[in-house]
């Protein structure tokens, strides 16, 4: 894009989220949280002027603001909903724009950090269910910190889904072909094995990521509390606003706050950042280990019949046991879905069984054919 176009983009972006801000403030019931929608509306407006400022210098004309179309779809679906629904689509607007800034030149530079700011502020208002919300909005809120507090043993039961399916399938697959019991066994054990090294890595990998994304997150508060204290500063008031508590008092509290450098980074990786300095996503190893053993322990139904017997009785013991398995799983999902335990898990005792069936008729059919004259 040329410069002209870069410097119109940025002044409509600017207005775009000013338009919004405004909309948010006036449908908002919650007076706390308008004042803190307003404000928003306000430090837009004043990149924009700051755009306009540029675009002048450089000769660009300004045409007359219209919102965009995108814009217009967000207010329409925050008058119908309520302002709630749109917040996280407005925060990844603001990350976006945060990011197309750090990564130009002029004004862009020191819009940056307050772009990113907006955006972890909007997520703060949205996740926080103490975030002075009212009515449905905060059941809604409330709602899904319950929900999230059941995320490890909706892993547990996952994983160990994931481990009992794929083994079963490949346990079927081989025994489809008329292999011995043996190398199937084998075949069995090594499907475990390399599937659960595979989520013990990927879930290392993922735990270890966002550690390390963590701490660049604190680097950058570190440096910001040093470079911007002002900026800081505000993005603190705004938070505790958010949170229930009225400007004076907010802003005394992140005065406070700031006065103690240590203090700050930790008030603002953990208000802004949602960050636990001290766990920083927990311990990569230990996640990996309950992902290998989770995806193990699931695995190992399906295989442990044929360390006892083999040919027939094996295919047998190994399917009633799995079906067992398949059915418990789909009774543990209905801790998160609240289906009735009969559907879910008829449903997948359905699904597990089908995917056997097509894995041991493939094996079949390809032993048969390997057999052949």
């Amino acid at each position: 894009m040329t410069e002209a176009a870069n410097l119109l983009a940025a002044w409509r972006d600017e207005l775009d989220s000013a338009t919004l801000y405004d909309a948010l403030s006036d449908l908002e019931t919650n007076t706390r949280l308008a004042e803190v929608y307003r404000r928003l509306a306000q430090a837009e407006r004043r990149h924009a002027a700051t755009w306009a400022e540029a675009a002048a210098e450089a000769g660009v004309r300004l045409p007359t603001f219209r919102p965009r179309w995108r814009t217009r779809v967000l207010i329409g679906l925050a008058r119908r909903f309520g302002p709630a629904l749109v917040l996280p689509s407005i925060a990844a607007v603001e990350d976006v724009q945060g990011g197309a800034y750090r990564a130009s030149t002029g004004p862009g530079v020191q819009m940056a950090a307050q772009e990113r700011s907006h955006a972890r502020l909007l997520r703060a208002i949205t996740e926080d269910s103490t975030g002075g919300l009212e009515g449905p909005a905060l059941a809604k809120l409330e709602g899904r910190h319950r929900a999230s507090s059941g995320n490890a043993l909706r892993a547990a039961v996952l994983g160990a889904n994931d481990g009992l399916v794929s083994v079963l399938s490949l346990v079927m697959g081989v025994a489809g072909a008329e292999l011995p019991g043996r190398t199937i066994l084998i075949t069995g054990l090594a499907g475990l094995l390399a599937g659960g090294c595979s989520m013990a890595l990927g879930e290392w990998l993922s735990v270890q990521s966002s550690r390390e994304l963590y701490h660049h997150q604190i680097e950058i508060e570190r440096r910001e509390i040093e470079t911007a204290p002002d900026e800081e500063l505000e993005e603190l008031t705004l938070i505790y606003q958010a949170r229930g508590i009225a400007e004076p008092q907010a802003r005394a509290l992140a005065g406070q706050l700031l006065g103690d450098r240590a203090a700050a980074l930790d008030a603002l990786t953990r208000e802004e950042l949602g960050v636990d300095p001290e766990a920083l996503g927990g311990s990569a190893w230990e996640a990996a280990l309950a992902s290998f053993l989770l995806f193990a322990g699931g695995a190992a139904i399906p295989v442990l019949p044929y360390v006892f017997t083999q040919g027939a009785p094996a295919v047998v013991a190994s399917l009633v046991a799995s079906a067992l398995g398949l059915f418990a799983i789909g009774g543990g999902i209905t801790l998160f879905t609240g289906r009735p335990v009969l559907r879910s898990g008829g449903r997948q005792l359905l699904f597990g069984l089908a995917a056997a069936a097509v894995t041991f008729g493939v094996g079949r059919l390809i032993g048969v054919n390997l057999s052949g004259p």
